[in-house]
This record gives structure tokens, C-alpha cells and sequence, in this order.
């Protein structure tokens, strides 16, 4: 797989790739970005295995992370090395920290896992990340900024769509882990099931650390997101 000349990058928080955070995350998913294996999902009693499949399949394709960037194309004359040589710099600014608890969240109408509370080390990183990168990017195309305007948006958030190009950045910026795409329609006691199948696998987990930042490759357009590189934030 070329990774090298991708159609899209992404940067995202991802939990190391031999944690127990990794094989839990992308075990509820279905697939691994890493090895790009589909994996098999839990059983989880009063949800059907093919609504289960169906409610996962939106975050499958862009693997077990939380956004950091949203994905993007490269500048024509920017390559993956410049790429990763701009993230080097950013990291190297940041330093590794202990996340806050993380719990399963249906705010935004998906199920997720979100902070407890607002770290501010999560939101420094992801805005250096953000308007870091930018100069590195291409700019969005005519169907590129449709797309991201399919909610409404307020007046702040089409100013940072046409400034970073995503609209939930800086203060708009929510860290969260996506295990499902939208719910909607799913009746109420499938709901209930998702979420404390969701509580039981991830509350067990031990503490989570926030130690680099991942770059994720879209290879062509409509592929799965793939898991290319680590780049160590300092310790």
C-alpha cells in the first residue's frame, strides 16, 4: 500500500498500537488501521450483530483515534517527510501527559468516549497541530467545503473552516473517541445496550496516556484510513 503520495492525512490522537487501549477500541470498531485486518466484535445482548456492524461503520473507515487534525491533502509541492518534519516540530513543543478519565458520551447524537473534564494540554496540542500544519495543506475544493457545511454552522465556525479548513477547531474543539456514527432511529433499549457494553469495555481499561501524535493515510480516495507513523511527544 502507498502511502507516500496518499489522496488525504489525517493527524489524530491513537492510543499505542500494543496497548490494551488499541486492541479494545478497534476490536468494538472492527478493524485494525494498523495491520488493516477486519476484526471480529463483541456479542452484545439485545443488539443485533448486523445493527452493531451498521452503527460502527462510519468510525471503522477512519480507524480508532480522536481527530486532531481533520484530514487534508497535501500542498503539491509538501510530501510526507515534510509532513512528518512539521509534526516533529510541533511535538517536540509538547510535552507527554496523563489523560483525564474518558466516558461513553451520546452527545452530538453518537456514541463516544469524552473527557470528564477540560485538559488543557489535550487543547494546546490540537490547536498547535491545527495552525501548525496548515502551510502544509492544499485548500479545499468547492465539494470539500460543501461536505463540511452539511451542519449548520455558526458565523466563528465558517471562519475557522475558511481559515483551517474544518470548522470544529480551537474553541470549538471537543476531544473525543467516535464508537458509533449518528443513532439515529435506534430504539431506546438498543441504545441503553450499546452504552454499557461501551462502559464495561472501557472503564475496566487502566489509565490512558497522551505520549505522541499519529499521522493516519487515506490511500485513495474512499479507502480506510490506515495508521502510517508515530511521532513521540517530549517526556
Amino acid at each position: 500500500m502507498n502511502t507516500e503520495n496518499a489522496y488525504r492525512y489525517a493527524i489524530y490522537y491513537a492510543p499505542e498500537p500494543s496497548s490494551a487501549w488499541w486492541a479494545a477500541g478497534s476490536h468494538w470498531l472492527g478493524r485494525c488501521a494498523l495491520t488493516g485486518r477486519q476484526l471480529a466484535q463483541a456479542v452484545i445482548e439485545g443488539v443485533a450483530p448486523e445493527r452493531f456492524h451498521r452503527c460502527t461503520q462510519d468510525p471503522r473507515r477512519y480507524g480508532w483515534h480522536a481527530t486532531l487534525k481533520a484530514p487534508f491533502v497535501l500542498a503539491r509541492e509538501e510530501s510526507l517527510a515534510s509532513l512528518i518534519a512539521g509534526l516533529r516540530r510541533i511535538a517536540n513543543q509538547h510535552s507527554a501527559f496523563a489523560m483525564p478519565r474518558l466516558q461513553v458520551s451520546t452527545d452530538g447524537g453518537f456514541l463516544a468516549l469524552r473527557p470528564t473534564v477540560r485538559h488543557p494540554c489535550i487543547h494546546s496540542t490540537a490547536d498547535a497541530c491545527v495552525t501548525g500544519l496548515q502551510a502544509l495543506t492544499q485548500a479545499l475544493t468547492a465539494e470539500d467545503l460543501t461536505r463540511r457545511r452539511q451542519k449548520r454552522l455558526t458565523a466563528r465556525q465558517e471562519r475557522y473552516l475558511q481559515a483551517w479548513s474544518y470548522p470544529w477547531v480551537l474553541d470549538e474543539f471537543q476531544f473525543h473517541m467516535s464508537l458509533t456514527g449518528p443513532l439515529r432511529n435506534i430504539p431506546t433499549a438498543e441504545l441503553t445496550a450499546l452504552v454499557s457494553a461501551a462502559q464495561e469495555r472501557f472503564d475496566a481499561l487502566p489509565a490512558c496516556r497522551f505520549t505522541h501524535l499519529s499521522v493516519f493515510a487515506e490511500p485513495q480516495v474512499g479507502a480506510n484510513f490506515v495508521w502510517i507513523d508515530n511521532v513521540a511527544l517530549r517526556t
